[in-house]
């Protein structure tokens, strides 16, 4: 992020440099909002209540900013894979949700399905069908057959595979978030009841079939639906409308995002991997 942390709340706050400098100090020294508010204003060169209440709320948040950016650089740079272009992504990452998609394909995790078809060999099998999808995917796996690691025919090979592109599209830090604005203005929240919670979950009785987009949804009614969920009254589904016959509006953007299209070609069918999007 460019700046420092009091020039960002400045040109935020539509305020002078020094005005917000001031009040960070007091807030430093144990002062409160209300306080500086009333008996400060000339330090503050007048800021008032709700420009202080802002300033102390992005302050605290720019500084965990901060300090979890010097975590992540940290970390990653222990694991030999800081570049140059990464380290500049990472320190102009102006949110907390930005720093943590460019630090998910970094960070330490449980062994997962693409990385055990990694440690299997199945990485080329999957960089060569990405690369030339005219190939016969049953064919090109069964070059990778390893009994000893569980991989003991071509379906078990093209399974790996898939896992390994499919970590690799979700720890994408670009795509993630063009998929989380899109689902934030476009997806519907679903709720269904759990088959037999009927009596038991009663409270919950209005959200037994519901739907609402969800960035129209109020707190009140989100947090209802999150406890419905932790109580197992009802299952949450978050979707998109799917034009009939069409793929489905996120698919076709991780398709697009990588180039991807089906065009009839053995590879990108045997994936499972949708048509009618630009790209090889």
């Amino acid at each position: 992020m460019s700046g420092s942390i009091t020039d960002t709340i400045a040109r935020e706050l539509g305020v002078k440099d020094i005005q917000v400098a001031a009040a960070v100090r007091l807030l430093d020294e144990g002062a409160t909002v209300p306080f500086i508010a009333r008996y400060r204003k000339e330090v503050t060169g007048g800021l008032d209540d709700t420009q202080l209440r802002e300033l102390e709320k992005r302050l605290v948040y720019l500084r965990e900013l901060e300090e979890r950016r010097e975590v992540v650089l940290a970390q990653i740079e222990e694991q030999g894979k800081l570049t140059k272009e990464l380290a500049q992504a990472i320190n102009a990452a102006d949110t907390k949700q930005r720093l943590e998609d460019l630090y998910l394909p970094y960070k330490q995790k449980r062994r997962t399905k693409g990385q055990i078809a990694r440690e299997a060999g199945l990485e080329p099998l999957a960089r060569a069908l990405m690369s030339d999808p005219s190939q016969d995917p049953t064919v090109r796996a069964s070059e990778y057959l390893n009994p000893e690691a569980g991989i003991d025919d071509a379906a078990a090979a093209l399974e790996g595979a898939r896992a390994i592109l499919a970590e690799e599209f979700a720890e994408d830090p670009e795509l993630i978030g063009r998929l989380r604005d899109f689902l934030w203005n476009n997806g519907v929240l679903e709720s269904e009841v759990v088959k037999g919670q009927e009596e038991a979950g009663a409270k919950f009785s209005d959200y037994f079939e519901y739907a609402e987009p969800i960035k129209r949804i109020p707190s009140h009614r989100a947090l209802a639906l999150l406890r419905a969920r932790k109580e197992r009254v009802v299952r949450l589904k978050l979707d998109v409308p799917t034009p009939e016959g069409g793929a489905h509006p996120c698919e076709a953007m991780v398709a697009e995002h990588f180039g991807i299209r089906d065009a009839g070609r053995p590879a990108i069918a045997g994936y499972g991997i949708w048509s009618a999007t630009p790209g090889r």
